[in-house]
């Protein structure tokens, strides 16, 4: 699920002084997709539970960690 984006009324009058230029059909389809948007359902197969818990891994911590070491990588030996 997309994390939704909170805007402040400057922020608001910012963004509304640019879609004020914006055509009337534009503006039109503009409402009728917010508004689809507004009344769609949200994703009912995310279950909130299932971001806690505790991490399941058939690897040791040692084991994760040493990967994780190993995995590393210095800037001076990273070309591009």
């Amino acid at each position: 699920m997309m994390r939704k984006i909170e805007l402040s009324n400057e922020a608001i009058k910012h963004y509304f002084g640019f879609l004020d230029t914006f055509g009337n059909e534009t503006k039109k389809n503009l409402i009728a997709r917010l508004t689809k948007s507004i009344s769609e359902e949200t994703d009912s197969n995310f279950n909130l539970k299932s971001c806690f818990g505790a991490w399941k891994d058939v690897r040791s911590s040692d084991e994760i960690i040493n990967e994780i070491r190993n995995a590393r990588v210095e800037k001076n030996t990273v070309s591009f």
